[in-house]
């Protein structure tokens, strides 16, 4: 079986969607030109601007598959895969309201109760509250079914105890989604027993302490939860659901084309002094064969959103997407160091390469996706 086999069929852009990207590039490319805006690479991640964000709710680009009863605007994945496409390729920072507009909102809108529903998503659609996750844990890697976080039954609801880690944004966010046992561990079926709860932030038992990265940036966290009471009105799903919706849920989280554009400003200049260069000049065959793999992993993501927006099971190919996804903005930044042209002192050089070893861990290393693309091949 081949990789062609396991990512849906593509989807065409359509004139409306083409109008929609331009006029998200309009309005990007002027707040360059006035210098409001600065491109940056990794922007969904470290660019945390609430202002922004606020701003692009305002537009109707946040909370877009939200529908208009809970204060969205009711479009399709599709508009808004190529809004986020455009935001990224401009480097915008986008992380504030990142995780709550991804994943927490269509979450919500699967499992969650019309109490919860009512409560988060027209904040979330308005770009006044934003979430993390709380799924990775210490030494436990990317193996999910090994979580210790604990979550007991007590009167009224749950009382939660373990610790979370690369939670990115929780010293700002207003909660999380938190992936605790509440069952005890059966060797035999590791992934039962597993319940989703929403823990808030600022809650009596949560400690949020900070991981500085190499980078100097504070945007990942360790989060202590140390008998965190959470309402029974709080638990997103069904108890012991966990391990189906956490599953379901990193198809949002994978093959999005954050995925394959953390590095798109980088490349952009690269291609731009490229253009540059007298009349004669030889071209960069490196450049083209970017060029080739950017509108491939384009086409493969954009094809797993539209699966998503009909409901299809996607998680083997947004998994596909994300280790050649994640392959490919490592190679951009190898390529650009070492024949890209650019200063060393280029500050997207200079980001791009402290950001890199990040960028096949996050969302699932690439080991552990292999194996999830192999089982989803029937190959083991």
């Amino acid at each position: 079986m081949t990789v062609n086999h396991l990512v849906p069929a593509g989807v065409p852009e359509t004139p409306a969607l083409t109008e929609l990207r331009h006029e998200v590039r309009a309005f990007l490319n002027s707040r360059i030109a006035d210098g409001s805006l600065t491109p940056r690479v990794d922007a969904w991640i470290t660019g945390w601007d609430p202002d922004f964000s606020r701003e692009l709710a305002a537009r109707g680009w946040v909370g877009m598959t939200v529908p208009a009863a809970y204060g969205g605007h009711g479009r399709t994945f599709v508009e808004r895969f190529v809004v986020t496409e455009e935001l990224l390729a401009a480097g915008a920072p986008v992380a504030a309201h990142w995780v709550a507009d991804r994943q927490a909102a269509p979450s919500l809108l699967r499992f969650g109760t019309e109490e919860q529903k009512q409560h988060y998503l027209p904040r979330i659609a308005a770009g006044e509250c934003f979430f993390a996750i709380g799924m990775s844990e210490p030494d436990s890697g990317s193996d999910l079914a090994s979580v210790r976080t604990r979550a007991r039954r007590v009167d009224g609801g749950w009382s939660v105890t373990g610790t979370k880690v690369w939670t990115s944004g929780a010293h700002a966010a207003e909660a999380f989604f938190v992936l605790a046992r509440t069952s005890p561990l059966d060797t035999s079926a590791r992934h039962a027993g597993l319940s989703q709860l929403i823990v808030e932030l600022r809650s009596d038992g949560v400690q949020v302490r900070p991981i500085v990265s190499m980078t100097g940036q504070h945007h990942f966290n360790e989060v202590h939860l140390d008998d965190v009471f959470v309402p029974d009105a709080r638990v997103l799903g069904d108890v012991g659901a966990g391990w189906h919706q956490v599953t379901s849920e990193l198809a949002y989280e994978r093959s999005g084309p954050e995925r394959f554009l953390s590095t798109f400003p980088l490349f952009r200049a690269q291609v731009r002094r490229a253009a540059a260069q007298p009349e004669g000049t030889p071209a960069d065959p490196a450049i083209g064969r970017a060029l080739a793999r950017l509108r491939g992993l384009h086409h493969m993501s954009m094809a797993v959103n539209a699966a998503v927006e009909r409901g299809d099971r996607a998680d083997t190919a947004a998994a596909v997407v994300k280790v050649l996804g994640t392959s490919f903005e490592g190679d951009l930044v190898e390529a650009a160091q070492l024949g890209g042209g650019l200063p060393d002192s280029d500050p997207l050089l200079a980001a791009g390469l402290l950001q890199r070893p990040g960028f096949t861990l996050r969302g699932g290393t690439s080991e552990i996706l292999r194996g999830v693309i192999a089982r989803g091949m029937g190959l083991r």
